[in-house]
């Protein structure tokens, strides 16, 4: 016998040891060594190619379907190496070169795709890496809580969940590794009573629609006017979480109903005498419906008949249409900036601000930012005057470049929004300015991650933008005026320098300081069952200087079982080491020591066999924390 044929499992061959190798060398462990770590390397290297082909597949994470899968097999293996192998950080992303590597001629779409493979990966790690160290702490504390009955109860699964995201499934894993179990019954009950609540708060009690007169579909008149004398034909009465409102139709409007990503329009109807206030609109089937919250309305219905004139707020929609444009030729400048896979994803735009998400899987740079900015000013000096065409056929449409907008659905016959045939040319039912200059000044005041792959826009147009830059340059005088200086960058490079001189300092002073604490710990070790033996609380700045006590005292003392302890910020701070030579002979394991020591100051942690960290709630019961460590040599 030779060869695999020796090997004791497939994570033995070929296919899995050079992935292992890598995870090992990473968490700074030996494969075969501990029964946890093992395992852990081995649901890695196994969960990281399902991962990284259906990514590489076009299937990536999310919330639903297929999607829900991926990110659960990510989650399970993200958990695994921060529990086990003490991975803090993103990790799994770094193995896409070298399984790209090993399937090269095996899997050629991983080759091509292991950058943006990679960059899904890690994004999808660092945001669950932030829920998981919250949603471990607070675990920890309720496996303690829980200890005699093994039942975790519904209504705390289903806490965990909702109030921090910490997955269900997860916490059900978990507890059956610590000899506990959840109480489904009790979750499912918690699940459905949210669900209800939901419900009843999402009611919404709407009346018959009381007939005015016959009455089709509107006809919406808005493209070329924001003013008409309209009829109303329907009306209903809605109540909404006690709140009154009447919506309202009518045969003809001006005011553009919500669509497209573009918020309704607001203004008034008037009689006369009298005017109903429209604080929205709102598309329902082949209706625009106008939401108002006057309690009086059928009264001054009765009086006044049902002829009004609908008149928009004709400032607030140039605004709107300032935002929609540039929304345009902001579209087409990412598009030149960052590639041609930029495709919208959805937007919002409003009188204050536009918000844009599209495909687009890294941050963009301060200079891309820059150059989009750079791109649709010029544009918006260009003064390019719009070009509006509606009913046109959908193939000619699509003929002419016409760029689809997310979200919209298109019948035979479409409007299109060209700015310079060259430039910017879309499928678009919203509203817009005649000339790009109305624009005035375009300006991106964030850009972010909106989900996985996307990115998301935030800019202002017109007078907001114009605000904001007043706002800077009065805060720029301010700063001129208290660092008594015309070059405020200069200034400012001085104080940071001056700054990170006095940090060194301190923090020299620091290392000092905790050299003497180290010498002092060394002189109170004892020995207990063949073991330097210490526990003690100490003073330090953070958390880090406790961890670098510890080690320093690892690299000074043999056969070690050091807890120091400490208060940090008010809160108390555990660290526990080991020699790794005691975490064989002895069976001894740091992670789960702490654990233990961390329920007297109501608190959780864990970490490697040789060192591991706790925090907690109760400063008062470091005492016991220091009292009971002797107890467990």
């Amino acid at each position: 016998m030779h060869g695999d044929s020796a090997k004791k499992s497939n994570y033995d061959t070929d296919v899995f040891t050079g992935t292992i190798d890598f995870i090992a060398k990473a968490a700074g462990k030996t494969y075969g060594e501990d029964k946890w770590a093992d395992i852990a390397m081995r649901v890695i290297s196994d969960h990281i190619r399902a991962i990284a082909f259906a990514i590489a597949d076009g299937q990536l994470p999310s919330n639903v379907r297929a999607g829900y899968v991926i990110r659960r097999i990510l989650r399970r293996a993200v958990r695994y190496g921060y529990t086990y192998l003490g991975f803090r950080e993103p990790f799994l992303y770094s193995l896409i070169p070298l399984l790209a590597d090993q399937f090269d001629g095996v899997f050629p779409e991983l080759i091509a795709q292991k950058d943006f493979v990679a960059k899904v990966i890690q994004e999808e790690e660092a945001a669950f890496l932030r829920t998981l160290e919250k949603g471990l702490t607070l675990l920890d504390k309720i496996l303690a809580q829980e200890s005699e009955s093994k039942v975790i109860e519904g209504a705390t699964v289903f806490e965990l969940n909702d109030t921090f995201g910490f997955p269900v499934d997860l916490t059900a894993l978990i507890a059956r590794e610590q000899g506990f179990s959840i109480d489904e019954a009790g979750y499912q009950k918690a699940l459905a009573e949210q669900k209800n609540r939901s419900r009843k708060d999402a009611a919404t009690e709407k009346s018959d629609w009381v007939e005015l007169q016959e009455g089709g579909k509107t006809v919406f008149l808005g493209y070329d006017q924001t003013q008409a004398d309209s009829t109303l034909t329907k009306y209903r009465k809605v109540e909404a979480k006690g709140k009154t409102q009447y919506h309202i139709v009518l045969d003809q409007t001006p005011f553009y109903a919500e669509s497209g990503g573009q918020v309704g329009d607001t203004g008034v109807l008037a009689w006369p005498n009298a005017e109903l206030i429209v604080v929205d609109t709102k598309k329902e089937n082949d209706l625009s419906i106008h939401v108002i919250e006057d309690e009086e309305f059928e009264e001054k219905l009765q009086a006044h008949g049902t002829k009004v004139k609908a008149k928009v707020d004709a400032s607030r929609r140039k605004l709107i249409a300032s935002n929609h444009t540039a929304t345009h030729l902001m579209h087409s400048a990412l598009q030149e900036v960052l590639g041609s896979h930029v495709a919208q994803k959805g937007s919002l735009v409003s009188p204050d601000l536009l918000r844009f998400d599209f495909s687009h899987f890294a941050k963009m740079t301060d200079e891309e930012i820059a150059r989009v900015e750079q791109r649709v000013n010029e544009k918006i000096r260009e003064n390019i005057a719009l070009q509006e065409d509606r009913n046109v056929p959908i193939d000619e449409a699509r003929q002419r470049g016409a760029t689809a907008l997310f979200g919209e659905k298109y019948g035979d016959f479409v409007r299109v929004i060209t700015f310079d045939p060259n430039y910017s040319v879309e499928l678009c039912g919203g509203t817009h300015v005649p000339a790009t200059g109305e624009i005035g000044l375009f300006k991106i005041t964030s850009e972010s991650s909106s989900s996985t792959g996307v990115r998301r826009i935030e800019a202002i147009t017109s007078e907001k933008a114009f605000e904001l830059l007043e706002e800077q340059s009065s805060l720029l005088s301010q700063l001129k005026e208290l660092l008594k200086t015309q070059d405020v960058l200069k200034s400012v490079q001085v104080l940071l320098e001056e700054k990170a001189a006095l940090q060194k300092r301190v923090d020299s002073l620091e290392i000092e300081k905790l050299g003497s604490v180290r010498e002092a710990l060394v002189s109170k070790i004892s020995e207990k069952n063949g073991i330097h033996f210490i526990a003690e609380q100490v003073e330090v700045p953070n958390a880090d200087a406790l961890k670098q006590l510890a080690y320093q005292l690892k690299d000074k003392v043999d056969n070690l079982f050091a807890l120091l302890v400490a208060e940090v910020g008010g809160k108390p701070s555990l660290a526990l080491m080991i020699s790794e030579n005691l975490v064989k002979e002895r069976g001894l394991n740091a992670g789960q020591l702490v654990r233990e020591l961390a329920k007297e100051v109501k608190g959780g942690g864990g970490g490697q066999p040789f060192f591991a960290t706790a925090g907690g709630s109760d400063v008062s019961g470091l005492p016991k924390v220091i009292e009971k460590a002797a107890t467990l040599i």
